[in-house]
């Protein structure tokens, strides 16, 4: 089956343009015909190239992502059919990776696929939870609620992000320069002080000698620590790369002191927000779990996950394996039970999700009350050493030439 681009007009007189799969250009122009469309234009395309399709493959922005389905949303709300609606969506998309996702999803739709069989094709566009709900909503009739839900949802998670890149801008700003600032001394400051030292033949300091020192083995063995940080990244990929290292490392990130209660709380209300969206879309409880298991980015309560989900499958509450499992806090615990109890499941997730955004905000908040002034702190304690450093052997000498 070949790939035919058209140009075409439609019953208003809007121009619009896009692909159609067909057997020959005279079944194309009739399938556009049969769409309501005047062909203007209809040319048979070339393959695309492996670029091309892997550039299809490439993840869209949340925030388009977000403007997506809202607008869809809106669209199939005021009555609008499928086709259509991914035209109007295709033209005012700005993302061109989206814009060639939505044209070949519309392509596959006019050839008898449903829209969650072509998104389903993009996952790292659709996430298995966006796809999923969209499969619901066909199933139940409800396009324009799962799209507005959907869109929420993923609103929640930008801003989620969003206040966590704000939070981490001054203090990566700050350890730039201080890795620049060191860089500069230990390359090229350090060494003409040393040559200068060594020209006078003035006895240095232990500091002064630890400093040149350093400078020196950092200027002759940059390779050591090079190979070092990269042979300690390969192996930390490739161990957490394996279902053991993974969730070794992932139960330590729980237990560190301040960043463990920041990635805990994350994911518990990663967790609470996807479950809640999916049960009140209507996805069945097993494969949400399975979904929500994905989602949480934490090896242990994926496995928590998984395990409530076994336990639901033989007739268990979900509560119950949560709370066995120790990593969700009692609160969360209580608060599905009590869902559980009275059928109100997803409005007792949303409020933990709710209350867990807002503990992960103060918690982002406070980690950057104690980042900045810590690195501050540190960048005076290096640059005041060094001056000591550099500063000590020169009062020396000054001092012996005037005992002199």
């Amino acid at each position: 089956m070949a790939t035919f681009a058209y140009v075409a007009v439609d019953s208003a007189g809007r121009e619009t343009k896009g692909r159609i799969p067909a057997d020959s250009r005279d079944a194309a122009e009739a399938r556009l015909r049969d769409d309501g469309y005047h062909v203007v234009d209809l040319q048979a395309t070339r393959e695309r190239g492996f670029g091309e399709r892997l550039a299809s493959l490439r993840k869209v922005k949340l925030r388009e992502l977000v403007i997506f389905s809202r607008q869809f949303a809106t669209m199939i709300n005021a009555g609008m059919n499928l086709m259509k609606c991914l035209d109007v969506l295709r033209g005012q998309t700005r993302d061109e990776r989206l814009k060639k996702i939505i044209d070949q999803a519309r392509n596959d739709i006019a050839a008898g696929q449903s829209l969650t069989e072509a998104l389903s094709k993009y996952p790292r566009v659709f996430s298995p939870l966006y796809v999923n709900m969209i499969k619901a909503a066909e199933a139940g009739g409800i396009l324009d609620v799962i799209l507005n839900r959907l869109a929420s949802y993923l609103e929640k998670e930008m801003e989620m992000m969003g206040k966590i890149k704000a939070a981490m801008v001054y203090p990566v700003i700050v350890l730039v320069f201080a890795m620049l600032m060191t860089l500069m001394l230990v390359f090229f400051i350090l060494p003409k002080f040393k040559q200068i030292f060594d020209d006078i033949g003035v006895a240095l300091p232990l500091s002064t000698k630890l400093l040149l020192d350093s400078s020196y083995y950092a200027i002759h063995y940059w390779y050591v620590p090079v190979v070092v940080v990269v042979g300690a990244v390969i192996g930390y990929r490739a161990y957490t790369k394996t279902e053991t290292g993974r969730y070794h490392v992932d139960a330590l990130k729980l237990r560190l002191p301040v960043s463990g209660d920041l990635t805990r709380k994350m994911s518990i209300s990663r967790f609470a927000r996807t479950f809640s969206t999916l049960v009140s879309s209507g996805v069945a409880t097993p494969v949400a779990l399975d979904i929500v298991s994905a989602t949480t980015g934490n090896a242990v309560i994926e496995k928590a996950v998984q395990d409530a989900k076994q336990s639901i499958m033989h007739g268990d509450k979900l509560s119950s394996p949560l709370m066995m499992s120790g990593v969700f806090p009692d609160m969360v615990t209580q608060m599905i039970s009590v869902g559980e109890e009275t059928g109100r499941l997803d409005e007792m997730l949303i409020k933990v999700s709710d209350f867990y955004d807002e503990e992960v905000d103060q918690v982002i908040k406070g980690l950057t009350s104690v980042i900045e002034p810590l690195l501050i702190v540190g960048l005076g304690l290096l640059v005041g050493f060094v001056a000591v450093s550099v500063i000590t052997p020169i009062y020396n000498l000054v001092g012996e030439a005037g005992n002199l």
